[in-house]
């Protein structure tokens, strides 16, 4: 198949790798004419704006968005639009909310053209490992997709599939985000809890080891996080500082809404969250409870 791809930052770029050395035509637009140049070297064909991009796929065209969600992806399908024909197919592969799925699905519909929102895991490893793939869009035009997600995937038949109509995958994929952060918050916790008794001064990177081998905490995400602790066991030049991408919070929001306990989910984004307080006065203004209530000593600062 053919297909153009717009956002060619470290992930759209691997993908068009991983597509053109499947045999896909792959077409190849961003903001960044240095970008555009990589992916040529990968094999992808470039073009300098999405009217040629456009201009070099047959109709019905396919066409895969990797963009940061929000207006970002607005912008790029209203910038798309005037160069589309009737039955042309738009994906969104990005972290986008799934409440903006539906309307950018909607908003193509009314247009003549198809959309299909994927939620899209891999990361800088799905090069070579595969994508995972959380798909909502309808069924027909799903399954004449096939060639592609075949592709993209670890495996033609595993690792991807369709989870409803549009915005059903990127609902999943929020799930997924948010389970994620619980299982990260949960290995972060247990290894800290290790590295403080020092009694035993336990080797945390064999201790990774080991677990990666037989335990039933083992994952790809414990390999990374041997692999992070491998190459700096004592995390030198890390900051405590952990951002979030928006999905934990939507994942929460959702769990609100629907009237489902995710304590877990809902404690690691606000674990993250802390991470970010640079001020602490949260924390000062509890000092300050103890001194009035008990007389506890004040800390001063350095």
């Amino acid at each position: 198949m053919e297909l153009g791809m717009i956002g060619l930052g470290k992930m759209g770029a691997n993908m068009a790798a991983r597509l053109v050395k499947g045999g896909h035509r792959v077409v190849g637009y961003d903001l960044n004419p240095a970008s555009v140049t990589e992916v040529e070297a990968a094999g992808a064909e470039g073009a300098s704006s999405l009217d040629e991009l456009a201009g070099k796929l047959s109709a019905p065209r396919v066409i895969w968005i990797m963009v940061p969600a929000g207006p970002p992806v607005d912008a790029t399908i209203e910038s798309l639009l005037p160069f589309l024909e009737e039955g042309d197919i738009v994906i969104d592969g990005g972290n986008s909310n799934y409440k903006d799925t539906i309307r950018r699905g909607e908003q193509c519909a009314a247009a003549g053209h198809h959309f299909v929102g994927v939620g899209t895991s891999g990361g800088i490893w799905g090069l070579t490992e595969g994508y995972s793939m959380m798909i909502g869009g309808d069924e027909a035009v799903v399954e004449s997709l096939r060639p592609i997600f075949a592709t993209l995937a670890p495996a033609p038949d595993r690792g991807w599939g369709r989870t409803g109509p549009n915005g059903a995958g990127h609902f999943v994929k929020m799930v997924h985000n948010g389970i994620e952060y619980g299982l990260m918050q949960a290995y972060a916790e247990g290894f800290a809890l290790m590295d403080a008794k020092e009694e035993f001064q336990l080797d945390v990177v064999q201790i990774a080891e080991i677990w990666r081998h037989g335990s039933v905490v083992r994952s790809w995400l414990l390999d990374l996080t041997a692999n992070a602790l491998e190459e700096n066991p004592d995390l030198e030049g890390i900051a405590p500082y952990v951002p979030d991408s928006g999905e934990g919070r939507w994942t929460v929001i959702e769990a609100i809404d629907l009237n489902v306990a995710a304590p877990v989910i809902a404690l690691s984004l606000l674990r993250r969250i802390g991470s970010r307080d640079e001020v602490d006065y949260a924390d000062k203004l509890l000092s300050a409870m103890r001194n009035q209530f008990g007389g506890h000593a004040i800390k001063k600062e350095a």
